[in-house]
């Protein structure tokens, strides 16, 4: 009897041990808050003027968020459908913030906010100043022109040579691309991406320089241009990895954060990413109705 009580006492011990025992937890969950977060709010920033990966609008349509620095206004695209993945996963709130571009590398290093969803290059010197989680797109380079343009059946970068140019400031289309084009005529680089699309749109250029998901934005808002792909030909851009790679930048250091937004970004396949691009091209608000 004696012996039978001790196995009982046993039994009854482990399974009060086993009670007591903390949950595992989630894959994506770190076990440090995330400096920053201790709020529990992601602060984002972007353009809010960079369709297809993001924009803004007069409501919350299609699942546009608030612009918490402007008022009555909502942002949408496609950055905005990557941060809601990540805070649900990480069971955060988001908060967007619109910012413009020259201003969001120094925005995330001084901690004016988490991070910058805002359809960035992984480019090297981007690295020397903020750390990237990601990627969370891949974006190939191509060139916009107008249908009714002589160089809308160009083959090639050579195919562009004498013609006028342009692409958007701070950027590897500007810095990188363009002067790859012999006999490029350069002209100076648009403020933000609306601007570069009005430059060709009016004629003040012959083509832009841009991404595949701005090109397909482009095509789909303005019926009168068209992307030029040179992608397999020997007559293409020479890009690096992290040129074409899409990155969210946060200040250096805080690895936590990477860990927690990695988690959520590395399941992904790049069908995963084109599905949800297509997705924002179809709801983005288009220039011609």
């Amino acid at each position: 009897m004696r012996k039978i009580a001790a196995i009982a006492l046993a039994l009854l011990m482990l399974l009060s041990l086993a009670a007591c025992a903390k949950p595992a937890a989630p894959a994506n969950e770190t076990t440090t808050v995330p400096k920053g977060l201790e709020d529990g709010v992601l602060t984002i920033a972007m353009e809010c003027a960079y369709p297809p990966y993001n924009w803004i609008q007069g409501d919350d349509s299609n699942g546009a968020v608030p612009v918490a620095n402007v008022p009555d206004s909502y942002a949408n695209g496609y950055d905005i459908m990557i941060g809601k993945k990540i805070c649900e996963a990480n069971g955060w709130k988001l908060e967007v913030i619109q910012s413009d571009w020259d201003s969001l590398v120094p925005g995330v290093q001084t901690g004016t906010f988490d991070a910058v969803i805002a359809g960035q290059s992984m480019t090297k010197e981007r690295s020397e100043q903020v750390d990237f989680a990601g990627p969370y797109f891949y974006a190939s380079i191509v060139c916009v022109t107008l249908k009714s343009s002589p160089y809308a059946n160009a083959k090639g970068i050579s195919d562009l040579s004498g013609a006028s140019c342009t692409a958007q400031n701070a950027t590897i289309w500007y810095d990188n691309m363009l002067p790859q084009i012999p006999g490029a005529n350069r002209l100076t680089a648009a403020e933000s991406a609306p601007a570069m699309l009005m430059a060709l749109e009016t004629g003040m250029v012959d083509f832009i320089c841009t991404d595949m998901p701005t090109a397909l934005g482009a095509v789909a808002a303005y019926s009168d241009m068209v992307v030029l792909d040179f992608t397999g030909s020997e007559d293409n851009f020479e890009v690096d990895e992290g040129e074409v790679n899409i990155g969210i930048s946060m200040q250096k250091g805080n690895t936590e954060l990477k860990k927690a937004i990695d988690a959520v970004l590395a399941p992904m396949t790049a069908d995963d990413f084109n599905a949800l691009m297509d997705q924002a091209i179809s709801v983005q608000p288009l220039s011609e109705e």
